[in-house]
């Protein structure tokens, strides 16, 4: 195949959509879709490469894998250690247990797999992952695996015309199978082959069935396939289910680009675009990880500039020094296709990735040590990662675990990280805490239930049975309030406080606990960075209007009630103060992540309210005067 100014050029428009929207959404909302005009380009030169090996019928499987590892796998596995590199020095041992995971999962041409469980292409997380981008190289290293074999093997059956209309059908029921998992499985049509393999079929259709057009017909195509592929990266956006029907536009854009086949176009044969169109790959490859950087170390707008020009710069450097290194990729005996370098660099990698992974990310284990006081207080709360020991959690025990309890802990997982809390208050007592995500406490047992429906419903049902007998003296109620509102609005404000009217008939002291300061990233990773390099603030922004919002309404419903025996804890109890702080007394954040309490947090929350008259009512309820003394001088005090 000869060389193709336009394709190099069409190239370059998708690598610089890209690169703006990630650097800046607002300058190109829609240049995310760069990526599917690349999966077209792909499809259309590995179309050519392996049907024109069929029709001279010396197309060789194994070559065309080592080809396509030469092209891929060097620069890759270059941007690959120096991210683990970097890493090693700049990275908290958890970040770069991540890194590591990734880099491999990469390498390995699986991230697409790893990042759709892990979670949305646009959520704010996706910043903290150095190699989410790779995500489609993995996409298009499984269609080269499978491509291949497929029209090889149908080959065996069938005629080359038959083949080519074969390619068309699938095409026309892959992009129908993709619209349809678009608005079902949106994560899974974003991330995996099945979504986007049209995309690249759709390229190997163009060379299949090319135009034969005059030169003005030529232009007016070239011309309605930019201005397609343009007008998607501004009036397409994130809040766009994607890929779905829209990917039509950049997509059939590249597709009417391709056929009009102008290699003297002033677009796309520029050269600007045709440099650009060359370094594309390592441009790519480079961009996303300086995006990243930019926002791990919270660095201002002008280096959204710089990333720009250093993202241009490095990969013209990858392109020339590494993507120009001649790989060998025939080999004469099946065996020796092992020998192929760029393969051995990649499983290297791999094992290398293995043992980050092995170590936790780092042999330092006072860091992890230093994080446990930050972590999640992961006492008695049931999620995910424990969900088989419901059994024996249901009436798990804080405190003196060999008395009988006299206090209860009900809700989701925010009242899971307040375990440290009530632990630290009962000095010769014991509580149970009942807890799992996303199950707000409540007495409806069929509706309203958390990510563990069954176990929700059983703490609730436990829960319920046990307060009808009198059985516990004070109760803990803890949400994130703000959720409860979202999902079931005054209903479930209504669910709240007829649990605590039912707590209040049923023991003799009810806490309702304020939703503490929501983040809008991670604290603790933020202060464990810090920790790493001053270069990282250890101040994070407040995303806390919803929080607030709930808390007055939670706070003026429970002020219209009028209790004798229920108690608010406000935040400036928790806190002790009315301006909330963001770090302990002892220097640790009081937020694990973005809204649950920390370890230090929620045991310097505890302290906080030992200092309030709220607590002397709890003290007097403990089974020993010299609690009730300790309570009253610290009140005094």
């Amino acid at each position: 195949m000869q060389f193709r100014k336009d394709i190099n050029g069409l190239r370059a428009l998708a690598v610089i959509s890209v690169v703006l929207f990630h650097f800046n959404t607002d300058w190109m909302p829609g240049g995310f879709a760069g990526v599917d005009v690349f999966f077209v380009i792909s499809g259309f030169l590995m179309t050519g490469i392996i049907f024109r090996g069929i029709e001279k019928d010396n197309f060789s499987i194994l070559k065309f894998y080592v080809a396509r590892a030469n092209r891929i796998i060097p620069a890759l596995a270059v941007l690959s250690l120096v991210l683990l590199v970097f890493g090693w020095f700049y990275l908290t041992p958890l970040d770069y247990k991540v890194l590591g995971e990734h880099v491999g999962s990469s390498m390995g041409f699986l991230s697409n797999f790893v990042y759709w469980k892990e979670s949305g292409y646009f959520d704010a997380t996706s910043h903290e992952k150095w190699l989410l981008h790779t995500w489609s190289l993995s996409v298009e290293w499984q269609f080269y695996i499978l491509y291949p074999l497929v029209l090889v093997a149908l080959r065996k059956f069938m005629s080359v015309e038959a083949m080519k209309k074969a390619l068309l059908l699938g095409t026309v029921l892959g992009f129908i199978y993709c619209v349809v998992a678009t608005y079902k499985w949106p994560d899974s049509a974003y991330y995996l082959l099945p979504t986007r393999a049209w995309e690249m079929m759709l390229g190997g259709v163009a060379y299949l069935y090319p135009f034969s057009l005059d030169d003005k017909r030529k232009r007016f195509l070239e011309w309605l396939g930019l201005a397609l592929v343009t007008v998607s990266y501004f009036l397409i956006s994130k809040e766009n289910p994607w890929p779905g029907y829209l990917a039509l536009m950049p997509v059939m854009g590249a597709f009417f680009i391709i056929q009009a086949q102008r290699s003297d176009s002033a677009i796309t044969g520029n050269l600007i675009f045709q440099k650009l169109g060359q370094w594309s790959y390592s441009i790519y490859l480079w961009h996303w990880p300086l995006v990243a950087a930019i926002y791990y170390f919270s660095l201002d707008d002008k280096w959204i500039y710089i990333g720009i020009l250093l993202s241009i710069l490095l990969g013209y450097l990858s392109n020339r020094y590494i993507e120009n290194i001649k790989f060998k990729s025939a080999f004469l005996k099946a065996s020796d296709y092992f020998k192929c370098k760029p393969l051995f660099i990649a499983w290297s990698i791999i094992l290398l990735c293995s043992s980050i992974l092995h170590f936790d990310g780092s042999n330092d284990n006072s860091f992890l040590s230093e994080y446990k006081k930050m972590a999640y207080p992961r006492y008695c709360h049931v999620d995910g990662s424990n969900k088989h020991l419901q059994d024996e959690y249901i009436n798990c025990k804080i405190g003196n675990r060999n008395k009988q309890p006299i206090a209860l802990i009900w809700g989701d997982s925010y009242a899971g990280v307040l375990d440290p809390f009530v632990d630290s208050l009962l000095v010769n007592d014991s509580a149970v805490s009942r807890t799992t995500s996303h199950c707000f406490p409540s007495l409806s047992l069929d509706s309203m239930l958390g990510g563990i429906p069954e176990y929700c419903k059983r703490i609730r049902k436990e829960s319920i049975i046990e307060l009808k007998k009198n059985k516990y003296d004070v109760i803990f109620l803890a949400g994130r309030w703000e959720s409860t509102y979202e999902q079931h609005g005054e209903s479930g404000l209504k669910s709240i406080f007829d649990t605590v009217d039912f707590a209040s008939k049923n023991s003799k002291l009810v806490y309702i606990f304020e939703q503490p300061v929501s983040y809008s990233r991670n604290m603790s990773n933020q202060f464990m960075r810090h920790n790493i390099s001053n270069l990282i603030s250890k101040t994070v922004a407040r995303d806390d209007d919803k929080a607030i919002d709930i808390n007055n309404k939670i706070k003026e419903i429970y002020k219209q009630k009028n209790y004798n025996n229920v108690f608010y804890i406000s935040r400036d109890i928790l806190y002790g103060s009315k301006s909330p702080s963001d770090y302990t007394d002892e220097g640790f954040p009081y937020t694990h992540d973005t809204g649950h309490l920390s370890t230090a947090g929620s045991l310097a929350a505890a302290k906080n309210f030992k200092k309030s008259s709220l607590y002397l009512p709890f003290a007097e309820l403990m089974d020993t005067s010299v609690v009730l003394k300790q309570a009253s001088n610290h009140v005094a005090n």
